[in-house]
């Protein structure tokens, strides 16, 4: 199901997120490839991807590229022979193809950037043209590099700014009606009472009650001289260029109780909330993790439930 994405035609199909998404795919693959130049083991196993090697990951990423970069360059009509994303054999008893996957995603990168959103091209249920491809092999990288680092035993960090646009595209992948033509057993998840929160724990979902407690019953109608005299003499003129990524709410509320499911982003009261990093939540969705370790409060059901019928990316 890697192929399957959505994007909306407000924002996320907008020229700026657009020129995100394709110069993300090279960037995710640079961090890819840097993390591996000290000789990983390309017959390592990923345990993500049962019965894959580390070699053959990579080769269904640099295969992805090309595979995609294809569709673009050439305005694809229609579905295109993707052998070359399918058939990882290969030799994994050489180094790291490092120039090669950095080839690829370049290929990709420029075959987008040349193209434009607006462009006309095939997609999977007519799902979003050009930015289909661009936010979708942006964070087809970003977790296949989570796979690459597991293998390897390396540490995966990824942008807040990235993670959350993923976090995005996952829940709008999930919760299109087409998932429950193509596997009509997801209509389990569906049931009265089902509701979801999943809390960035950089944003805790409120201020904790110890911290409350310290606080004074009324503000104070100006600002203390002693915190006055920490402050610079002139604020600057203007906000610095790259600012912190910030989510819009506290994280994403998944609704099952409907027809199908539904989601958005911010909090509220739910049957289960999960509270963990920002980019533990986004492998755990991507079932490259458990919620083991992750703070759960509510029905836990609920969640492994809904976790053991997300199978996609």
């Amino acid at each position: 199901m890697w192929l399957l994405s959505v994007v909306d035609s407000g924002e996320e199909g907008s020229g700026v997120l657009f020129e995100h998404h394709h110069t993300w795919i090279v960037g995710q693959t640079e961090l890819l490839v840097e993390a591996l130049a000290g000789g990983a083991d390309l017959r390592a196993e990923v345990p993500s991807c049962p019965g894959w090697s580390l070699g053959a990951l990579l080769r269904h990423i640099g295969g992805g590229h090309r595979w995609a970069a294809e569709v673009v360059r050439t305005r694809a009509t229609g579905w295109l022979p993707d052998g070359i994303v399918r058939d990882v054999a290969g030799d994994d008893g050489g180094r790291v193809p490092g120039g090669w996957l950095l080839d690829g995603a370049h290929e990709l990168a420029a075959a987008l950037a040349e193209a434009g959103p607006d462009a006309p091209v095939w997609t999977p249920f007519e799902l979003g043209g050009m930015p289909f491809w661009a936010r979708r092999f942006a964070h087809e990288t970003v977790i296949h590099r989570a796979d690459a680092m597991l293998a390897a035993g390396v540490p995966f960090e990824v942008a807040t700014e990235v993670a959350v646009d993923a976090m995005d595209e996952w829940m709008q992948l999930d919760a299109h009606p087409v998932h429950f033509d193509l596997r009509p057993e997801k209509r389990a998840v569906l049931g009265a009472g089902r509701t979801i929160a999943l809390v960035a724990a950089e944003m805790p979902a409120e201020m904790p009650a110890e911290m409350r407690a310290e606080m004074p019953a009324e503000m104070p109608a100006e600002m203390p001289a002693e915190m006055r005299a920490e402050m610079p003499a002139e604020m600057p003129a203007e906000m610095p260029a790259e600012m912190p990524a910030r989510l819009d709410g506290q994280g994403w509320f998944v609704d099952l109780t409907g027809e199908v499911n539904t989601w958005r982003r911010g909090g509220g009261p739910a049957a289960v909330t999960v509270q963990a990093p920002l980019q533990d939540l986004l492998l755990m969705v991507y079932r490259r993790r458990t919620p083991d370790d992750m703070i759960i409060t509510g029905d836990e059901e609920i969640l492994r439930h809904w976790l053991s019928h997300v199978a996609f990316g």
